[in-house]
Parts: structure tokens; C-alpha cells; sequence
């Protein structure tokens, strides 16, 4: 099949969850022997991406266009009244749209992939200028992320502000779904959610995160034990809020408490203001680390305290496949197919939280076999070829549908 691949995001480096999803999904592809175009959106051109150090480069047709998606003061204001979606909005560009309709009425597709809500201000000028049949994957929904952010709040300006978003979101989001000719998602949960909202019927399959298994690879000699850690990108809210909700609960402990172990945080566009919560040689914030797995090879129990969000966690998967013991929310665990205590341990509250904790630091053995489950969990549901495989049948099946 000739599959185009539209994103809101450059998947390279492979450094959080979405580039992570986008470049094992076009390597299970292409290693499966099927053509690959990739269009990213490129909010961040002042990045050094290093674009030509992954090989998958060279394997696939790949166009990344330059869009300022800065957040303007103004204009979020003003969207406030005039009831438009600048969230949204501000990843359209009339150039990119150009460039895409042109791309897509050269390229012959069988199958164009949208990659999340945010690309899909693209759809209409897609659908006229081809015959392909036209698929979106959700990584989450979106205005259920906003809603959970909005319950979280205490303060009613910022409540209203996040429910008005979320309620817009969710007129946008629903009116989607059935723009299209199938529907990916990572959870059974947010399959349902789809269907709800959908008047045709419309075909959603649940594929999960894949991973390239040999990419990690645990070392427990290089590993610092007890050690708790953090990894995630703070521009997304639900981690921001999820690891201050932590911090705030759990410093003292860590620090004057009988929870007495190192707390690394790391992770991209971590606030100047975390750095307020470093102890000296207690609690570390790192920001951006140059190895993400090594990072995580190097510490023993990974903390995901997610308060809000959607969609299945990559950093989970990952911690899984590196034979982490990882202590979550079970709202952070969604759509992975866990056993509770045997591959993972969760955790909703911060009594909760400090039992987990004060047990795996104290039990070494424990940790072990928790990270085994886990890793044998990853090998058995979440190997990327198996799910790439999976992906080609769907694709498969949607061009027959409409033959």
C-alpha cells in the first residue's frame, strides 16, 4: 500500500510519546513492505531535530513544514468571545494547506493517516483532492483531557476557563469522527467514547502502543536502587499537574520522611518554577536528558501520578519494556492490559501512593519480579510488528469496505 501519514508533530528524535508512536508506526510499516509519506507540522524549527541521524529518514518521502503555534495572549482572549477554537486553530496555515493538497493529488494514496485533532483543520482540502480513503487515529480525546484538567481546579476562573475549552473541544472533536472513513485508537475506552458519539457506522479499531523490543534492553548493574524517577514532557498540562500534585504530597517524605530515597524528575519544557522543589542530593529536576532509556536504565521505580489526560501512556509501555516497577494512577494505566500487583502497582491516593512506595523501596526482589511481568506483558501485547501488522489488515479492510 502507498500510506501518507499527516502530523502535528516532527517524530524525530523519538523523544515522547507522539514521535515515538508516529516512528514505530512508519518503521513497522515500511519494514513490512509498504510505502510510506510522512507531512509533519513543524512547531519548533529553532530545534535542532538532527533529523539526519535516524535511518528511517532515508526509507520513507518526508516534507516538514516551519508553523508558529506560539500562544498569543490576545488571541486566546479574544477567543473567549468570539467563539472560535484557537487551540485548534492555531495549527492552521493556508501555505501548509497549499503544499499538503498538492502533495495528496501527486501522490496516488491508498490510505491517508491524520495523526490527532490537531491536524485535522486539513481534512476538507484532503478529502477534495483525492480518492483515498482517509483514516484518523486518536491518541486521546482531546476535550476529555480538558474536562479532567477542569475537575482538578480549585480556583473558579481557571475551572470556567478549562470547562468553556473543553465544551468547545468537544463540538469540534465529535463533528470529526464521522468525517471520516475509520477511526484508530489506542483503548477500549476510547473506542466506546467515539462510538457514542458517531452517527454512521463507523469502523474503530484498538490498536495498541507498539514498541521496537530490541531497543531495550534493561542492565540492572547500571541501576540505582532505591531511586524513584519521572520522565515526561512538560508542555503537555496533565504531567505538569500530575508531578506537582506529587511533589507537593511527597517532598517531605522524600526528604525528612520514612520515604527516604533520590527523586529524579526529567523531561522537556520542565518550568522554571520546578526548579523550587530541588533538595540537594533528595530531589533533582534534570529537564531534557540526551538519552531518555538510558535515563530510565539507570533509576528503579518509575512514578506516572496522572490526574487527567487520556489515551494510553508511551512512557508506561516504555517503563514496561525496560522491566520498570512503575506505581500509577489507574487513570494513567489506561488501555494497558495490567494486573494490578502483578505487572504494575497503582495507586489513587496519597496513602495509596506511600504504601507503594514504602514497599518497593524496601524490597528489591519485589521491584524485580514486578518489571518482569511487566516486560513479559510488552512482548506479548505490545511488540511493534505484530501491531503494524495489525494496522496493514485494518487498512486492508477499509479499502475493501468501500470497493
Amino acid at each position: 500500500m502507498n500510506i501518507l501519514i499527516v502530523t502535528h508533530l516532527a517524530p524525530f528524535p523519538q523523544n515522547s510519546g507522539y514521535p515515538i508512536v508516529v516512528g514505530n508506526t512508519i518503521r513497522g510499516l515500511v519494514d513490512t513492505g509498504h510505502q510510506v509519506s510522512l507531512c509533519s507540522l513543524d512547531p519548533h524549527p529553532h530545534k535542532d531535530h538532527e533529523d539526519h541521524t535516524d535511518e528511517l529518514i532515508s526509507r520513507i518521502k518526508y516534507q516538514r513544514h516551519t508553523i508558529d503555534t506560539s500562544i498569543s495572549a490576545t488571541q486566546a482572549f479574544l477567543s473567549l468571545f468570539n467563539g472560535k477554537l484557537y487551540t485548534i486553530d492555531r495549527y492552521y496555515d493556508s501555505q501548509i494547506e497549499h503544499a499538503l493538497i498538492k502533495e495528496v493529488a501527486a501522490g496516488n494514496y491508498d490510505i491517508i493517516q491524520f495523526e490527532g485533532l490537531y491536524v485535522t483543520p486539513y481534512l476538507a482540502a484532503v478529502r477534495k483532492s483525492t480518492k483515498a480513503k482517509v483514516i484518523y487515529r486518536a491518541h486521546h480525546i482531546e476535550y476529555l483531557v480538558w474536562e479532567r484538567l477542569a475537575k482538578q481546579k480549585n480556583d473558579p476562573a481557571k475551572k470556567f476557563y478549562l470547562n468553556l475549552i473543553a465544551k468547545r473541544i468537544r463540538l469540534y472533536e465529535t463533528k470529526q469522527f464521522d468525517l471520516f472513513d475509520a477511526v484508530a485508537v489506542f483503548t477500549d475506552q476510547d473506542k466506546e467514547c467515539i462510538k457514542g458519539h458517531c452517527n454512521k457506522q463507523l469502523s474503530v479499531e484498538i490498536l495498541p502502543v507498539g514498541l521496537d523490543l530490541e531497543r531495550y534492553r534493561p542492565d540492572h548493574k547500571r541501576t540505582e536502587f532505591p531511586s524513584l524517577f519521572f520522565l515526561g514532557a512538560m508542555d503537555w498540562m496533565p504531567n505538569r499537574e500530575g508531578i506537582e500534585w506529587f511533589l507537593e504530597n511527597f517532598s517531605n517524605e522524600l526528604v525528612n520522611g520514612d520515604l527516604r530515597t533520590r527523586f529524579y524528575v526529567a523531561g522537556n519544557d520542565i518550568p522554571e518554577r520546578f526548579d523550587d522543589y530541588e533538595v540537594v542530593g533528595k530531589i533533582f529536576i534534570h529537564g531534557e536528558v540526551d538519552d531518555a532509556l538510558e535515563f530510565v536504565n539507570s533509576k528503579a521505580i518509575m512514578i506516572v501520578p496522572l490526574l487527567s489526560g487520556g489515551g494510553m501512556r508511551v512512557k508506561i509501555v516504555e517503563g514496561m519494556a525496560m522491566q520498570k516497577c512503575i506505581i500509577s494512577t489507574s487513570l494513567g494505566a489506561e488501555g494497558i492490559n495490567y494486573s494490578n500487583g502483578e505487572n504494575i502497582l497503582i495507586a489513587n491516593t496519597p496513602q495509596e501512593f506511600h504504601r507503594a512506595i514504602k514497599r518497593c523501596i524496601t524490597d528489591e526482589n519485589y521491584c524485580r519480579r514486578i518489571g518482569r511481568n511487566a516486560r513479559a506483558l510488552v512482548e506479548e501485547q505490545h511488540e511493534t510488528h505484530k501491531i503494524s501488522q495489525r494496522l496493514a489488515d485494518f487498512y486492508q479492510r477499509t479499502l475493501l469496505a468501500g470497493s
